[in-house]
C-alpha cells in the first residue's frame, strides 16, 4: 500500500512540474517586483545596546542617536516596546533634515537573568526600524550589607 501511495505521489509531482512553463516557452512572462524604497532617511549611531552585568532592581537607561538624512522634516509615529520592562522616551517634534535627535530607552531590571529586548520605532506613517536592548540582570544579594566596623573605629579616633 505504502508503495503505491509513494507511487501516485511521485507522478501527481512529475505532472504539476511539467505543467510550470519554463522563461523560454515562448509564452509572455511579466515579473512584477513589489516597489521599495531604498533610500535611509533615519540613520542611526548603534542599533543595539549591550548593558552587560547590571544589578537586579536597579534601572538602568541608554539613549540612541538618530539623524534624518531625508531633504524633509520627519516625525517619529511611534517608539514601541516589546514589553512593559522597557521604557522608551523620545520628542514628539519633527526631526527637520540633517538634524539628530535621542531616543532614551530605559530598563527596570526587575527580573533576572539574560534579557534582549526590542524597540520598534514607526516614523513616515508605515516605515519601521528597531533597535535593541540586551544584557545579564544578576541577583541582589538578600537583606543589607554587613556593618563596616571599621568606620566606628576610626569615629574614635581623634586626630
Amino acid at each position: 500500500m505504502k508503495k503505491i501511495i509513494l507511487a501516485l505521489f511521485s507522478f501527481s509531482a512529475c505532472l504539476c512540474l511539467n505543467a510550470q512553463h519554463s522563461p523560454n516557452d515562448g509564452h509572455n512572462h511579466t515579473t512584477v517586483t513589489p516597489a521599495t524604497n531604498t533610500e535611509e532617511v533615519l540613520k542611526f549611531k548603534e542599533t543595539e545596546h549591550n548593558f552587560d552585568k547590571i544589578p537586579q532592581g536597579k534601572p538602568v537607561y541608554y539613549t540612541f542617536d538618530i539623524t534624518n538624512t531625508s531633504k524633509t522634516a520627519l516625525k517619529l509615529d511611534d517608539v514601541h516596546a516589546s514589553c512593559g520592562c522597557t521604557t522608551p522616551e523620545w520628542s514628539r517634534e519633527a526631526i527637520e533634515p540633517g538634524a539628530t535627535a535621542k531616543i532614551r530607552v530605559g530598563y527596570n531590571a526587575a527580573a533576572e537573568g539574560y534579557f534582549e529586548k526590542n524597540i520598534t520605532i514607526t516614523y513616515n506613517s508605515n516605515q519601521t526600524k528597531q533597535i535593541i536592548i540586551k544584557g545579564t540582570v544578576w541577583k541582589a544579594p538578600e537583606g543589607s550589607a554587613p556593618a563596616n566596623a571599621s568606620i566606628d573605629f576610626l569615629k574614635k579616633q581623634s586626630f
